[in-house]
């Protein structure tokens, strides 16, 4: 995955194939015109890549010229075709052969079918790279071509987004992959923050978990971060709205996420309501909320084990642990009936090896992604 600008892209062409694309044009341009000298011009700025490698793999005289064109602004075309560069002099009774990087809806073929009605050439024809099919409407046929393509955004191989990527020696399209955002619930000793480590990695998710936002916004002295202390330190529960609005400020802080995980909010039904409702005002949604599920006296060992190396209290103590449980058992219980209402709630066995845990939950999203 590369990332330019503010979006990110997948590897979608390779250069081999690109390559192999170019000879079959080139090959196919030289049994129709071996015996003359044909004249190719080069569509400005996409195709200069192009264009250099099919005149490497020409093996017959030729002359090359350019004219150059403008119709696209970042990821959309302005369906306004700007002649920016003229056809090249000298032309009249030869043959012409259009050399273009992409052709989709038709709109560039039919400025250049303009260009040079007005011209005395022998003949022209139409060679592209790529070709959206599906898309083209024109009327004028598309004499040879590389590839047909499916109708999503590529950069590379001297096509753009916004200026950037025209170096790329593939190709690659916009990352579309469907968002994923989950809510993970699981008990003291679950293993929810090493799996949401290893699911973020594998995903691109971002892990957003409630008490380490709390303590960044507290520690850093944000306006959020000063708020929610000042609740707290009157011993009172900060305001979900409080809450929400940290968890926006990191949504909004990871445009390049492919999802989120959300860690430790909803405890509430309430909350979760006021999550969907920021969520939607995202145009986004939880998916899924996945409990790890485990045997509580499997748990206590667990904790009293982490107890000793990492010194917390309550982690030593096995009457807090289970009072840590009853809180638990007492909060999901309602969050698990409102999301299961709505078909998102998940129960994944959390005992086992870290990888056939990960294995499990990966199981999950996948299907997800699949939908």
């Amino acid at each position: 995955m590369i990332k330019l600008h503010d979006k990110y892209f997948k590897p979608f062409i390779s250069e081999g194939e690109i390559m192999a694309a170019i000879k079959k044009i080139a090959d196919q341009v030289a049994v129709d015109y071996k015996k003359e000298t044909p004249i190719f011009v080069g569509v400005l700025n996409g195709a200069f890549m192009f264009v250099s490698d099919f005149l490497k793999a020409y093996p017959y005289p030729c002359e090359v010229s350019f004219v150059r064109l403008s119709s696209y602004q970042g990821l959309t075309s302005t369906g306004i075709v700007e002649s920016l560069l003229d056809v090249p002099e000298n032309i009249e009774g030869r043959s012409v052969i259009i050399l273009e990087d992409i052709i989709d809806t038709g709109r560039t073929v039919k400025k250049l079918i303009d260009l040079f009605s007005n011209t005395k050439v022998k003949e022209f024809k139409i060679a592209t790279l790529f070709y959206k099919s599906e898309v083209y409407n024109g009327e004028y046929d598309i004499d040879y071509f590389g590839l047909k393509i499916e109708d999503k955004f590529i950069v590379g191989y001297g096509l753009d987004y916004n200026e950037l990527g025209r170096n790329l020696r593939a190709v690659y399209q916009l990352n579309q992959k469907h968002m994923i955002n989950l809510v993970l619930f699981g008990k003291p000793g679950a293993g929810k923050g090493t799996q949401a480590s290893f699911l973020k990695e594998k995903y691109n998710l971002k892990h957003i978990s409630t008490g380490d936002v709390f303590r960044y916004n507290i520690k850093n002295g944000t306006e959020l971060g000063t708020l929610a202390k000042s609740y707290i330190d009157k011993g009172e529960l900060v305001p979900d709205e409080v809450t929400i609005k940290m968890l926006q400020d990191e949504v909004e802080k990871n445009p390049e996420a492919s999802g989120f995980i959300f860690d430790g909010f909803p405890r509430t039904t309430a909350q979760a309501k006021a999550l969907d409702d920021f969520l939607v005002s995202k145009e986004m949604r939880i998916d899924a909320t996945i409990a790890l599920e485990a045997n509580d006296e499997v748990l206590i060992q667990r904790l009293l084990e982490r107890g000793k190396v990492s010194g917390r209290s309550d982690d030593q103590d096995e009457k807090m642990i289970r009072n840590r449980f009853d809180e638990y058992n007492e909060k999901t219980a309602p969050l698990k009936d409102y999301y299961d209402d709505q078909g998102k709630f998940h129960s994944v066995n959390g005992i086992g090896s870290i990888e056939d845990i990960t294995s499990r939950l990966a199981k999950v999203i996948e299907e997800l992604q699949a939908v």
